[in-house]
């Protein structure tokens, strides 16, 4: 709970520090407070408790994923000091948004409470709709802001919609009290109805397909640091909001729904992966890969039944670290040729050496590619795919890993066998910290992959 409370606060200090003009202080405070807000997260291992009447649980599931987050966001802190070094009058502005999108994000791997749930998805939601839209006279990022935001509204109202069918049939909005209800009553029209709302509505915040359409379009608007919260943060919470709903107290309506997970997971994977291939621009490709990992943590929730919190969680953590590496690497390739078409990173390898040596092993890794994390990411999250009788699920989805090694390598080829014109070129400090901090844990957690796979 102190977790939430101190990030939130922290999120707060940031608005005071630019009431009193001290936006210089902002940057460090805030990195200092989210190592610190890390640490006094890790003490809250092994405390299983419920705060203010259980709207806020306490568990390994929640510690782990709020620890995952933080990182992230302590990661795109640091980022921001110089993607925002133009707009410094801002940048205490900036930088409470992203605090307070975090706070969303522990919010919604941590509720013990319908209404803490919804609170976290539009704590999340409109940080991101402010983010996606503040670049004020780029009409993309415009463009972006907007349908974000008619999109989420959307889904926002089916999910309130949801979860007021679910308190009809229910009459309580806490997460073990409807769980004990089901227990004792079959599943009734009225709330397997509620579930498929609530279903619909986090298929559109993890960007899963059908519902995938705003994804590519308001990654590609919105700022391409914010872009990165949304492909790591957001969607890595939403993923535990899912699995945290569905396995416990919405778990009675599953056995109707799956096969409304198994036609999701596939047609995710497969427009994910095959969009992909055709894209000139590497921040749209990232989109669709993102589009396509949804599609492999939806297997996950497929094989619910079999307890895939350790597999979700090593795959979330493989892939939010890849993403932070392959977007910073990004930004520094964007901020150099002002471009971020797959054509920029021609001759990488020459100019920078190690920007090309940990992109590779970041397209390795999100590839599937051993000795990598992100090979055993997908290799738990099959293994409990089969272990449920999703063996079609699983093929199909290995064919899709090998259709996705192409629009990787694209990139790797590019860095490795063309040339391209001389630029100077510049990296800042913060990024190459960054870079390497995630690169060294891709290739800690893939050498040493049982410290997560049995942590929850």
């Amino acid at each position: 709970m102190k977790t939430l409370e101190y990030t939130s606060a922290l999120g707060l200090l940031c608005m005071v520090a630019e009431m009193f003009n001290l936006r210089k202080l902002v940057w460090p405070l805030c990195i200092v407070g989210l190592i610190a807000i890390f640490g006094l997260n890790i003490t809250s291992w092994g405390v299983n408790a419920g705060f203010y009447n259980n709207m806020v649980v306490i568990d390994n599931f929640s510690v782990a994923f709020s620890g995952l987050l933080i990182l992230l966001a302590l990661f795109i802190v640091i980022l921001a000091g110089n993607f925002y070094k133009n707009e410094e009058t801002k940048i205490s502005d900036y930088l409470a948004i992203i605090i307070f999108t975090l706070c969303g994000a522990l919010a919604l791997v941590s509720f013990g409470n319908m209404a803490m749930f919804f609170l976290g998805v539009e704590v999340l939601s409109i940080s991101l709709y402010i983010l996606a839209g503040s670049r004020k006279k780029d009409v993309r990022s415009n463009e972006a802001g907007m349908k974000y935001f008619l999109m989420g509204s959307f889904a926002s109202g089916l999910l309130l919609f949801g979860i007021a069918l679910v308190y009809g049939e229910t009459g309580t909005f806490d997460l073990a009290q409807i769980a004990m209800y089901k227990a004792s009553a079959p599943p009734s029209v009225l709330f397997n109805a509620g579930a498929a709302l609530i279903m619909i509505a986090l298929f559109f915040k993890v960007s899963a397909a059908p519902f995938h359409f705003w994804a590519p379009d308001v990654y590609d608007g919105s700022p391409t640091l914010i872009t990165l919260i949304m492909a790591s943060i957001a969607k890595i919470a939403a993923f535990a909001a899912f699995y945290r709903l569905f396995s416990g107290a919405l778990g009675s309506s599953m056995p109707l729904f799956a096969w409304i997970f198994w036609g999701v997971t596939v047609l995710t994977i497969t427009i994910g992966n095959f969009t992909a291939l055709n894209q000139d621009s590497f921040k749209r490709m990232l989109a669709f890969s993102g589009i396509s990992h949804a599609g492999y943590l939806m297997m996950g929730l497929l094989s619910i039944s079999a307890k895939t919190d350790n597999a979700i969680f090593y795959y979330a953590t493989a892939y939010g670290l890849a993403s932070v590496a392959a977007f910073a690497v990004a930004i520094v390739v964007a901020a150099n040729y002002g471009s971020d078409k797959i054509d920029a990173f021609n001759g990488l390898a020459k100019k920078k050496p190690f920007l090309a040596g940990a992109l590779t092993i970041v397209m390795l890794s999100m590839a599937g590619i051993p000795p990598f994390a992100g090979f055993f990411a997908k290799y738990y999250i099959f293994t409990e795919a089969i272990k449920t009788g999703h063996v079609a699920v699983t093929v199909w989805a290995v064919v899709n890993s090998i259709v996705a090694v192409y629009y990787y390598f694209k990139v790797i080829f590019a860095m490795y066998t063309k040339d391209s014109e001389e630029v100077v070129f510049n990296i800042k400090p913060a990024y190459s910290f960054v870079i390497i901090a995630c690169v060294a844990l891709l290739i800690l957690i893939g050498l040493l992959p049982s410290v997560l796979a049995n942590l929850l």
